[in-house]
Formats: C-alpha cells, sequence, structure tokens
C-alpha cells in the first residue's frame, strides 16, 4: 500500500473497526456463552435442532430468492429502456429510479400501507371491475410483501446495470443486427451477456436489503409471517435472551454471507468480468 495514502484511509478503517467490527466481535461473544456468562455450543445447537426456527431461516432465504426475481423482471425492461433511449430520456429515467430513494425505507413502506389497504386504490380498483365483491386489505401476506420489498430495492438493481451498460459498446448490439440478429438474439447473446456484471452485482445488494429489512417484513408481513430479523427482535425485546438473539443473528449473517460470496464470485468470472 502506498504510505502516502495511509492517513486519508485512516478515518475510515478507524469508522470500521468502531462501527462495525467491535459490535460484530462482541455480538459473537454473546452468542457463545449462556444467561449467566459461562461458555458454551448450546445457543447454536438449540437453534439448529429447532425445526421451527430452520424453517424460519429457509423462509427468510427464500423471500431474499423471491424479491430477487422479482426485482431482475422489473428492472430488466428499464434497464433495456435505458439502452434505447437518448440522453435526455437517460436522464429522466435515472432521476424517476433515485427518486424514491430520497426518503427512507419507513416511509416508503408505510405508503405501501396505505396503497394496499382495505380501502386503498387497488383494493377499491378491484371491486369497481368486479374482482372484489367488497373491499379487502392486501396486506399481511407474502406475495404483498415480496412486491413492496421489490419495489423499495429496485434501485440497487437497476443502478449497477445501467453504470455496467454505459461503458459498454453499444457497436456490437448494432453490429448484431445489421447482420440479421432479432431482436431476441441481441437481447440473449449481447446485451444480457454486458448487464451480468451489474445483474450479479445488484442481486447481491437486493438479496441483503430484502432478507434484513427488519421494518418492511415486520410492518407489510404481520405477525403470521415470521423471519430472522423478527426472530432476532423477539428474542431481545421481548424474551430478554441476548445469547440466542445474537446466535440467531449470526446464522442469518452466515446465511446471507455465503449467497453473497457466492454471487459475487459469479459476477468476478473472467468470461463476465470481460464484459465489465
Amino acid at each position: 500500500m502506498n504510505r502516502t495514502g495511509l492517513p486519508f484511509l485512516l478515518p475510515m478503517l478507524v469508522l470500521s473497526l468502531a462501527g462495525f467490527l467491535v459490535p460484530l466481535a462482541l455480538l459473537g461473544v454473546f452468542s457463545l456463552v449462556d444467561t449467566s456468562g459461562a461458555p458454551t455450543l448450546d445457543n447454536y445447537r438449540r437453534l439448529f435442532a429447532d425445526p421451527f426456527i430452520l424453517s424460519v431461516l429457509v423462509d427468510t432465504l427464500g423471500l431474499g430468492a423471491k424479491v430477487v426475481a422479482l426485482t431482475t423482471l422489473i428492472a430488466l425492461p428499464i434497464v433495456l429502456l435505458y439502452w434505447h433511449a437518448g440522453p435526455r430520456m437517460r436522464r429522466v429515467i435515472v432521476f424517476l429510479t433515485l427518486l424514491p430513494m430520497l426518503t427512507s425505507n419507513v416511509v416508503r413502506t408505510f405508503a405501501w400501507i396505505v396503497i394496499l389497504g382495505r380501502l386503498g386504490p387497488i383494493s377499491q380498483a378491484m371491486v369497481e371491475l368486479g374482482f372484489f365483491p367488497a373491499p379487502r386489505s392486501l396486506l399481511f401476506n407474502e406475495t404483498a410483501l415480496v412486491v413492496v420489498l421489490a419495489q423499495i430495492e429496485l434501485p440497487l438493481l437497476v443502478l449497477p446495470v445501467i453504470a455496467v451498460m454505459t461503458r459498454s459498446d453499444g457497436s456490437l448490439a448494432a453490429a448484431a443486427a445489421t447482420l440479421g440478429a432479432g431482436p431476441w438474439r441481441v437481447l440473449s447473446t449481447i446485451l444480457l451477456p454486458m448487464m451480468a456484471p451489474g445483474i450479479l452485482a445488484g442481486w447481491v445488494l437486493v438479496f441483503a436489503g430484502a432478507t434484513t429489512s427488519y421494518v418492511t417484513q415486520s410492518v407489510i408481513g404481520g405477525a403470521r409471517l415470521i423471519y430472522l430479523p423478527q426472530f432476532v427482535y423477539r428474542e431481545v425485546g421481548v424474551l430478554f435472551q441476548w445469547p440466542s438473539a445474537a446466535a440467531a443473528a449470526f446464522v442469518l449473517l452466515a446465511a446471507t454471507s455465503v449467497v453473497m460470496l457466492a454471487m459475487t464470485a459469479a459476477s468476478r468470472h473472467p468470461r463476465l468480468a470481460g464484459h465489465a
């Protein structure tokens, strides 16, 4: 490392150490002791021996996968529109993508309560179209939760893909079309390989955000849908079981880290990196 740059890195290193590594180490210590402070591995044994907790872990990872899938389906048309748009329209697309990020996730989550509520516009439209006999709430189910999380996390997928596409050579797609390739052939052989590094980078961010979004999971999913963030909160705030909560938090961290590292490693594959 260049020594002349070390003073500029020190503030970041100190903040990382104080704000992340130290609390993480304390959390690890809590997960390896019982309520009396004696060292034990029972917290982890209890987690992996309990079918309910294992189902919560599977549901949490499944939620992240569903949100990633839906976010991808929404993001790809936006990116393709950006690719074919002119400079002015591209600025509009970027602005509209960034606009939701000017408000916090809490505000956007509570806005969705109004939209999906019993008297919200969707319920009223369904009644007017004859799909519902009477207004009803669309909240407190996994489908609503996946839709809300996909909208909240959408910029985290669109922006990395747009960043990759702006550095790509647009003449490749034009050359393929000139040689007779149809739109679907151009998309599958030229555009998607170009997007792949950005898509994988966005998947990492979306998956991490969806699986750890306590507020959205609690408010939109309700009490019937339990994921690991709610489980950790219950252990701490209701049962006051700090060791058990710390072990559950580490299991969530490990599970999401494995998935994220796999996607990060895939994005660095030489065949994909060559398009970035």
